[in-house]
């Protein structure tokens, strides 16, 4: 009995018991939630992320965008983790939707962007250049190729002049073509726009990340137009922006800009020496009798050049749910140029919308439009600051603008006049979309089709007084003049991917990608000029108010069109052996038929090294990679129509009388094809000391064959040239990144980032010819450039300059039979005929560094940042066209300080030539112009304070930082005109590194302000 009732009181407390954990089960039921939200690294989706409830074993991972799903109740905390990211850690609470963005602790575990698709670093097989939105926003720049300089090894970006909205010449590895583009393939969130798209339409704040895709294995994915590189543009969305809410953040800067050093020159005192004394050598009258008092000293880089501001506001609203992530923007930028009728200002707009529509069905779109107004400056600061002499006045005694320079004997163009009365600018309008639709029919299937549409408008409007002072102070009135021309481009493009991921057994993964794609691009061009305009009232907007007898119109179209096929596969052995397999197919309409598709295939591999056995007792290395790469790309490298006859305006006479008609301008050739670059690429990557250093080597060789060139025919064809395949060149280099944590406590961080790169370039065929002789500037005429074997593309070339003749009888010792004089320029005549000329040319040197570098440092002091970033070359050449006119011209224009010490009867061992030389001696290219275009400049220092937001109590102000940063403010440099990254032919291909006194790059000081709510 008593057993009894014990038994029936244990089965009470039992049922009591089961009882309670039911009602505290359902009560844990009741308050748990459903939790979403998407996990990013370096602002790209990170699939495979762990997401578990702290303290239990509950948990989930991400899918392949990034997205997860799991069930907790308030007071739980969540614990997001990915192998070489650092653990982050969140409270539940009443979120419904948790974003997170986790940061890497090991550089081969970033994530990073490649063609068609994203990749952890440790996982590339291929060579990969990442810059951060950290990286772009610590540089405040208006395009986003000016803050790249110095920051990929491997990737040589010149800033060839400071105009407003100026832009770069950017060299991946080198030039692979002579005739064709050498600039890299930019692509933005996926559209391709091509390798001459206008970056002033892209806000540098939008940016997320840049990749530059540089190796074979890595730019074989884009064919035919990847062999100069690619830039990969991707820019912010929503993920990783908080809790559902929407998150504003306003950026706001202004600049003042500030004249440069400037070249050393004459003063008016000194320059009217050296004037009068050439004029009396040519037994020529004084330009300045009497005394050098009553001339004028005006300064023209003072009157056409001053300090300009900067104002850049840009605010932009981003979030994300369970099913929405959008990022939305509105930026307006205004640069006055420091030459006073310079100017852009710029209005952009961009919104990118991702909506998940189900679990397997995704779509959004980019939208970014832009608006661009330009002066264009109406003076020269070549003009200014060597054109016109100090003496020259400004005004004539009436008060009216002069017009003339009586030094000379004939106009001049006066720029405070330009300025008032005429009228250069340029209106741009440009709208790039694409919108996507992504379908996941199961978990390892991918399939995505994108349309991307680009329409760009440019109008430029110039006008040229009738009032101009020089056309007045010569009596020729009425000759006013105006141009209107429009350029309309629109093209479309359309990306279809299915990708395929799957793991098989524990050892083997696989991922594999196949594609189409189809471009198409249309430009017409549309241009009227009016002549003889009597009146300034109605300026570029009544053309017909004119000559009509001297109207030209012209228009121009062309388009081309592409159609590709793609294909690559990612092989992983053991997360150790990886295996990358690409090909595409290009047909363009730019060739005829025949040769208009063309196959790129290419291999890589790499070897996780510290995944072996043997590597795991060491405690060096966290990661060691080496990886190698062969393949094949192409360059389309001439515009359409090439491979046809040119149709040229030609006159005839018909029955007496002379009628208009067409002639045949350019020969055909059917022939044409694409030029192919062959490279090969190995490379090691390391992370050492437990992640605190990161580096990473790459050696390079590439070789380009088939160039397109003009080459000599026979004149009984009718013609001088024709294009064809002929020739080849070659690229090898290296490449080293080191990336370094020096001191990391809690409230002292160092880091510190060093880039340097080497590239030989190299012709190893002409088409059977020695060298080609190339006219870069007309004034100096041939034998200063040339096309060589052997050696780079350009080479400068020209006579050995050897100072100055000393004595007659050194002259009457050397045989010379060329008209000498003493105090005159000597030329070496190397092959002793008697005469210096271009049959004595020598390579005097080239364009291309033995060195390119940046050094960046970035420290924190608790809520202080301080950076600064240096960069430079070592080892080029520049070629200074200005040479000409201040060693080797008369005096009407202003002279380089260094003719302080030219020869003289009183300085008789100079070898500066004397004044007047030049009427006597031929001036040949010679080694005088060429100069070193080594340099180092520190491009960039920043001060920031982030505030503490939380113990301030801003509430509802997630960060605030204020900083000031100062840009170009030093330079080290040997040429006489300071700046050796100007460039007077832009992005020429054979023309680089030549100097003629370009707008100059100014000092930037900026303060701003970033806050986020």
């Amino acid at each position: 009995m008593k057993l009894k009732t014990t038994m029936k009181e244990v089965a009470r407390v039992r049922q009591t018991l089961v009882g309670a954990v039911m009602i505290l089960f359902c009560m844990a039921m009741s308050s748990a939630q459903t939790v979403k939200g998407t996990v990013t690294a370096d602002g790209q989706p990170l699939p495979g992320a762990t997401v578990i409830i702290k303290g239990t074993t509950t948990g989930t991972s991400t899918d392949f965008d990034g997205n997860y799903t799991i069930n907790a109740d308030a007071s739980s905390t969540l614990v997001f983790s990915y192998v070489g990211y650092s653990s982050q850690e969140v409270v539940v609470g009443s979120q419904t939707t948790i974003n997170i963005e986790l940061l890497a602790d090991n550089k081969l575990d970033e994530v990073v962007v490649i063609g068609y698709g994203t990749q952890r670093k440790s996982d590339l097989t291929g060579s990969v250049s990442s810059v951060s939105a950290e990286d772009l926003t610590a540089l405040p720049v208006p395009r986003v190729d000016q803050a790249l300089q110095g920051r990929a090894s491997g990737v040589q970006v010149t800033q060839v002049n400071g105009a407003p909205g100026a832009g770069t010449v950017i060299r991946v590895r080198g030039g692979n073509s002579i005739t064709g583009s050498n600039e890299p393939l930019w692509v933005i969130d996926g559209i391709v726009v091509g390798t001459n798209f206008n970056l002033n339409n892209l806000n540098s704040n939008d940016v997320q990340s840049i990749e530059i895709l540089k190796d074979a294995s890595s730019i074989a994915i884009y064919g035919s137009r990847g062999a100069n590189g690619v830039v990969l543009v991707t820019t912010k969305s929503g993920r990783g922006a908080g809790s559902g809410k929407p998150e504003v953040s306003v950026n706001l800067y202004t600049s003042s800009q500030f004249l440069p050093e400037l070249p050393d020159r004459l003063n008016k005192l000194e320059q009217i020496e050296f004037t009068n004394e050439s004029a009396n050598f040519r037994s020529a009258a004084e330009p300045f009798p009497g005394d050098p008092s009553q001339y004028p000293d005006n300064d023209w880089v003072d009157l056409v050049l001053g300090p300009a501001p900067i104002y850049n506001a840009d605010v932009s609203i981003q979030g994300a749910t369970d099913k929405v992530n959008y990022y939305t923007s509105l930026n307006y930028f205004n640069q006055e140029g420091i030459i006073k009728s310079s100017g852009l200002e710029k209005y952009i707009f961009r919104t990118n919308l991702d909506v998940n529509l189900s679990d397997k069905l995704k779509t959004g779109f980019r939208v970014n439009y832009s608006r661009l107004e330009q002066d264009n400056a109406l003076a020269s600061f070549s003009g200014a600051a060597f054109g016109t002499l100090r003496t020259q006045p400004v005004y004539n005694d009436d008060g009216s603008y002069n017009g003339f320079n009586d030094v000379v004997g004939s106009p001049f163009s006066n720029p405070l006049a330009n300025r008032e009365l005429n009228t250069n600018e340029t209106f741009t309008n440009n709208l790039l979309a694409t919108v996507y639709l992504e379908y996941s029919p199961a978990p390892n299937w991918v399939i995505r089709s994108t349309f991307s549409p680009e329409f760009n408008n440019t109008k430029q409007n110039r006008f040229n007084s009738s009032q101009s002072p020089a056309l007045l102070s010569i009596g020729d009135t009425g000759q006013g003049s105006a141009s209107v021309r429009t350029t309309a481009t629109s093209g479309w493009n359309n990306e279809n991917t299915i990708q395929y991921s799957s793991d098989f057994g524990e050892d083997h993964s696989v991922t594999a990608l196949a594609g189409a794609s189809f471009q198409k691009v249309s430009t017409e061009i549309a241009m009227a000029e009016a002549f003889g305009i009597t009146s300034d009232a109605t300026g570029f907007n009544n053309l017909g108010n004119s000559d009509p007898t001297r109207a030209v119109v012209s228009s121009d179209f062309s388009g081309f069109q592409i159609a590709s096929f793609f294909g690559r596969i990612n092989y992983s052995y053991k997360d150790k052996y990886l295996l990358t397999l690409v090909g595409r197919t290009d047909g363009s309409s730019r060739f005829a038929p025949g040769n208009k598709y063309e196959f790129y295939p290419s291999i890589a591999g790499a070897w996780k090294i510290t995944e072996e056995s043997f590597m795991q007792d060491q405690d060096i290395f966290q990661d060691l990679k080496l990886r190698a790469s062969w393949g094949r790309s192409g360059n389309q490298a001439i515009g359409p129509y090439r491979t046809f006859g040119l149709l040229t305006g030609a006159n005839t006479t018909l029955n007496g009388a002379e009628v208009p008609g067409v002639t045949l301008g350019r020969p055909s050739n059917p022939n044409l094809k694409w030029e192919t670059t062959n490279s090969f690429d190995i490379a090691l990557e390391a992370s050492l000391f437990g992640g605190k250093v990161f580096t990473e080597f790459n050696y390079y060789r590439k070789t380009t064959e088939d160039l397109l060139l003009d080459v000599t025919i026979p004149r009984q064809t009718g013609f001088n040239s024709q294009l064809q395949n002929i020739g080849s060149l070659r690229n090898t280099g290296w490449e080293l990144l080191i990336n370094s944590t020096n001191i990391s406590t809690s409230d002292f961080n160092w880091n510190s980032t060093v880039t340097l790169s080497s590239n030989d370039n190299e012709i190893l065929d002409l088409g059977g010819v020695d060298f080609i002789d190339i006219v870069v500037d007309p004034i100096i005429g041939s034998g200063n450039t040339r096309l060589i074997v052997g050696e780079s593309v350009p080479s400068y070339t020209g006579v050995r300059y050897l100072g100055t003749w000393k004595s007659q009888a050194e002259i009457d010792a050397s045989g010379r039979t060329d008209p000498q004089v003493v105090g005159g320029s000597h030329f070496e005549d190397l092959n002793g005929d008697g005469i210096a000329s271009l049959e004595d040319a020598v390579v005097l040197g080239s364009p291309f560094p033995d060195l390119i570098f940046g050094i960046e440092n970035n420290l924190s002091y608790k809520n202080w940042d301080f950076s600064f970033y240096l960069q430079g070359t070592q080892g080029n050449e520049v070629y200074n066209l200005s040479m000409r006119n201040h060693y080797f011209n008369r005096g009407e224009t202003v002279k380089f300080g260094d003719l302080r010490n030219r020869w003289t009867v009183d300085n008789p061992t100079s070898d500066i030539p004397r004044a007047g030389a030049d009427s006597v001696t031929n001036t040949l290219p010679n080694s005088e112009y060429v100069e070193d275009g080594s340099h180092i400049r520190l491009k960039n220092v920043r001060l920031a304070y982030n505030f503490p937001v939380d113990k301030m109590g801003l509430n509802g102000v997630k960060n605030a930082t204020v900083y000031l940063t100062g840009t170009n403010l030093w330079l080290s440099s040997k040429t006489r005109l300071i700046d050796p990254e100007a460039s007077n032919f832009g992005r020429s291909n054979i023309a680089q590194g030549y100097l003629s006194a370009q707008y100059p790059n100014p000092r930037v000081i900026t303060l701003g302000l970033n806050v986020t709510f």
